[in-house]
Formats: structure tokens, C-alpha cells, sequence
């Protein structure tokens, strides 16, 4: 991949071992427009190929949204052709993609509005922490907007079929408490605590064995999928190697020696 699209809408940081990539649209509540997709796949790329980076947090700027979709006000433009459109889409679909399958752990940090395309964002990281304030939706209903097999899928592999029904069916807004109560959110912490507390899950997880946690990641997205595809192959190969590492080695040590091991990823 090349360098990230560069554009002030979206910022990029790294804090110790935790990477963080914020939608900085906020006049717009962080709605995401075409060169936002690309700059975030781009970003990700980076924290990708960063050994030191081990954890993700992605965010919205502004303290009223995490992200509220697609940026309407940019279709003339990006979608004013068969063409453009088709590159849209492409972007779109390229950039959940990259998340989903980024090979780190990835944490949705939620504060405010959480809607349309930012809950497919969100669903697209591993988990989701949000303020008590924040509200989630999925609109298509009132729009008439069909939503793809995948999109869905990833839904129902959060919520179960019952709930993902009642979102897309009412298409009204769920406070964080319900969001919580179907499971579309790991925890939901008053707004003065979201900052510190998703720190301190990033750093945790960071601190763990690298290899572990990453084959953590691959194994339960393998029991998500259908059993003729999934890589079991890879799945045991990545298991084998938590086992022969110099980590396993230090963890060991580390119990025995009752101080905190110091993982390296080898």
C-alpha cells in the first residue's frame, strides 16, 4: 500500500505501544467522506507494519459523534458518476475491510452519535466502548437504503438476528444502555471516563503477549466463518508458534519469578 491519503479530516498518533486514528470532521459529526476512507486505510497500513504498535483505538473528534456515516455533502462530487460511485463503494468497502481484518487488536472508543456507517465502523473493530450519553442507529429504513450481505453479517455475529432486525426494522436511535443490553457494546462508562479507561484497556492488552492475543484475533474471526472456509491451518500454526516463542519462554519466568513479563512479539 502506499503512503496515507493526507487531509485534516483524519488524524493518526502513536502513544507508547497503542496506535490511534480519529475522524476529525466534527462540524459534520464525522461524517466520512471519500479521502477520509483512503487516509484511514492508509493510517492502518502503518500501524500494521509498526512492530511496537500492538493495540488500535479508533475515535471521533469533537465529543458529539464517534462517526454518523457518509458525508452527504461531498456525493455531488464523489458520486456524480457510475464511475465515481463505483470508486466510492470500493473505497468504503475496501476500508472495513482493512479494519476487520487488521491483524491488531482494534477498539471503537464511542462518545455521542454513533450512526449509519459508524456503526458498521464500529462493528468492524474487535470491541466498543462508550460514554453513557452516546446513541446508536442505523437508518437505512427511513431512507430506503439497502444494506450488503457482509455489513449484516457482521452485525448478527454481534447482536444475534432478533436484534439486528429490531435496529434495521424501527430504524430509531438506542441509547448506550440498550446498546449495552444487546450486546453491541462491551461497556459504556460515564463521559468524563472514557479517555482513562480506554488507555488503560489499550495499555493492558498491549502489555500481553503479542502472539497470544494476535492469534486470539485470527481464531475466533476463523470460528465466524463457514467451516469449509475456514484456515485451520493457520490457526494451529499460530498456536504452535505462541508455544515455541522466546514470550513463552519470559512468561513462564516472569510467573515464577512474580514480576510482570516483558513481551517482545518473538
Amino acid at each position: 500500500m502506499n503512503a496515507p491519503v493526507k487531509t485534516d479530516k483524519m488524524l493518526s498518533r502513536k502513544e507508547g505501544q497503542v496506535g490511534y486514528l480519529t475522524f476529525n470532521n466534527p462540524e459534520r459529526h464525522n461524517a466520512v467522506s471519500l479521502d477520509m476512507w483512503e487516509a484511514a486505510e492508509g493510517y492502518l497500513d502503518e500501524f500494521k507494519n509498526d512492530n511496537n504498535i500492538r493495540v488500535v483505538v479508533v475515535t471521533g473528534a469533537g465529543g458529539k459523534a464517534f462517526v454518523s456515516g457518509a458525508d452527504i455533502s461531498k456525493f455531488a462530487d464523489e458520486r456524480a458518476s457510475k464511475a465515481a460511485s463505483d470508486r466510492y463503494n470500493e473505497a468504503v468497502d475496501r476500508a472495513y475491510g482493512a479494519f476487520y481484518n487488521f491483524p491488531k487488536p482494534t477498539i471503537a472508543m464511542i462518545r455521542g452519535y454513533c450512526i449509519g456507517g459508524g456503526v458498521g465502523l464500529a462493528l468492524a473493530c474487535d470491541m466498543r466502548i462508550c460514554t453513557e450519553g452516546s446513541k446508536f442507529a442505523v437508518p437505512a429504513a427511513k431512507l430506503s437504503l439497502g444494506y450488503r450481505y457482509s455489513g449484516v453479517k457482521k452485525l448478527v455475529d454481534v447482536v444475534g438476528p432478533s436484534y439486528a432486525k429490531e435496529i434495521f426494522y424501527t430504524a430509531r436511535q438506542f441509547t448506550a444502555q440498550e446498546a449495552k443490553e444487546m450486546g453491541l457494546v462491551n461497556r459504556v462508562l460515564p463521559d468524563g471516563e472514557l479517555e482513562s479507561y480506554v488507555q488503560n484497556y489499550a495499555d493492558t492488552i498491549a502489555g500481553n503477549a503479542p502472539l497470544t492475543v494476535d492469534s486470539i484475533k485470527f481464531i475466533v474471526g476463523e470460528v465466524l466463518k463457514d467451516a469449509p472456509d475456514r484456515d485451520m491451518a493457520k490457526a494451529e500454526a499460530m498456536v504452535q508458534a505462541c508455544f515455541a516463542s522466546k514470550d513463552y519462554i519470559e512468561g513462564r519466568q516472569a510467573f515464577m519469578e512474580k514480576r510482570k513479563p516483558k513481551f517482545t512479539g518473538s
